[in-house]
């Protein structure tokens, strides 16, 4: 380690940063282009012919290829925003400015660090939501509305957007305070002492946020009595899933696209359908969805990524330990006078994201794994031509992207493709799955026609 942060510090630690965000852009951007120029394809390949009808591959072909197009202008947008701010010191410039108004509404000093910081947050934040603004408004007024997703109104978008920042400054001001305050008071230790506050942050949110949050934004009713909730209770009871509650969640007040999950801890557990999903699938095909799901609590992979994500988590802190009091490392971006903990952990970030590419990479290669294996879960409970039909008609309905190029999808998705998927599951078209039925009653009409 003290030979890495001797090459470290031979650096000039903007540069290094700034040539490493281009390197990335870069990258990811031909990724991009590979993916875009599948979405440019017009006919339908081969391969997809048993599992998406025509005119479906075209309508997720003009909806992909409307968010590519608009993601290589945010892209871009974001590129030349972060290389300006890390090139002309826009840190230094905020965190004084944070000074100053600290300053003349409370009259502290540089000494309260902490309340500087919250300052310096609450500025950031606020641009960042500012800058941000237009592109999620297009996002969801233009592309999701053209192509008949987005159900909110401009009212429903602001609110939640108003929802959000309050919430942030209740949960994140205190922890981050704490944060702060105990890498001051614990020495070149802290972070041990700041990964255990972390672990307890997460704890309480993930306990809090189906009382608490989510009926901020989404109301849950439990699911009414009838063959479905019957078909979902054996199928908890045969593989001894301890549920407790089954809910539905108003996900159609924002958009129609459809989910599941389950969520609480020890024997406490829940699911939460979508009302879409309940309307785009048949009773059959959500239990092979929630077969799916259920198979990552039984193979334990939701525990086997919390514990790898807390271990990854300390080491990320442990690392920052060697640098937090670097001031070379402040000084190569613009503080000269001081080195604050929230601008350095900040910093270290930058310095540290070569290291998260590879990791986020091969968290990728972790999930999708897994993503295999609750498949493999579904199919061995007996959802086998159900679960095909299912991902179909939820990708179909969703105009999930049919035809992803494999780089592309290796190194921004957490879930294989579908087609991947439906190879894995080696299972074969029945009459009555949907792509079938469809094409069937496209060549009756085009027989009555001729």
């Amino acid at each position: 380690m003290a030979d890495i942060l001797a090459y470290l510090d031979t650096l000039n630690y903007k540069q290094f940063v700034i040539g490493f965000q281009c390197i990335v852009y870069v990258f990811e951007q031909y990724l991009n282009l590979r993916q875009h120029r599948r979405y440019l394809l017009r006919d339908r390949p081969t391969e997809l012919a048993d599992i998406v009808t025509a005119e479906d591959f075209k309508k997720a072909q003009a909806y992909n290829l409307d968010k590519s197009r608009f993601g290589f202008i945010v892209g871009l947008y974001k590129q030349i925003e972060t290389v300006l701010i890390i090139y002309y010191d826009v840190l230094p410039t905020l965190w004084n400015i944070s000074g100053f108004a600290m300053y003349k509404v409370s009259g502290y000093g540089p000494e309260h660090e902490i309340i500087q910081s919250l300052v310096f947050l609450t500025l950031f934040n606020i641009i960042s939501t500012i800058t941000n603004l237009p592109f999620s408004l297009y996002s969801t007024f233009v592309i999701e509305e053209r192509h008949g997703f987005n159900k909110q109104t401009i009212g429903l978008y602001f609110t939640d957007l108003i929802k959000q920042q309050i919430l942030m400054a209740v949960l994140m001001y205190p922890f981050m305070s704490l944060f702060i305050w105990i890498i001051k008071s614990t020495g070149d230790k802290f972070y041990f002492y700041v990964w255990l506050i972390a672990v307890v942050f997460q704890l309480f949110i993930i306990t809090i946020y189906p009382t608490f949050i989510q009926p901020l934004f989404n109301k849950l009713t439990p699911l009414e009595e009838g063959d479905l909730k019957s078909r979902i209770e054996a199928l908890a009871d045969r593989i001894q899933f301890p549920l407790k509650k089954l809910y539905v969640i108003d996900g159609s007040k924002r958009s129609s696209h459809s989910n599941a999950y389950f969520y609480g801890f020890g024997k406490n557990k829940h699911i939460v359908l979508f009302d879409t999903l309940l309307e785009h699938c048949n009773t059959d095909e959500i239990c092979a969805v929630l077969a799916h799901e259920l198979g990552h609590w039984q193979m334990g992979h939701t525990m086997k990524l919390l514990v790898v994500n807390q271990v990854y988590l300390l080491t990320i802190f442990w690392l920052f330990s060697y640098f937090i009091h670097n001031p070379k490392l402040y000084q190569d971006f613009g503080f000269e006078q001081t080195m604050p903990i929230l601008i350095g952990f900040m910093l270290f970030s930058f310095i540290y994201a070569p290291v998260e590419s590879v990791i986020g990479f091969l968290q990728h290669v972790y999930q999708r794994k897994n993503e295999y294996e609750a498949d493999a879960y579904a199919l061995k409970l007996g959802y086998a031509s159900t679960l095909r039909s299912s991902l179909i008609k939820l990708s179909v309905k969703n105009l999930g992207g049919f035809n992803i190029d494999p780089w592309y999808s290796a190194w921004n998705h957490s879930h294989p493709s579908l087609v991947e998927r439906l190879k894995a599951l080696n299972v074969k078209p029945t009459s009555d799955q949907p792509i079938v039925a469809e094409e069937k009653k496209n060549a009756s009409e085009d027989k009555k026609d001729l």
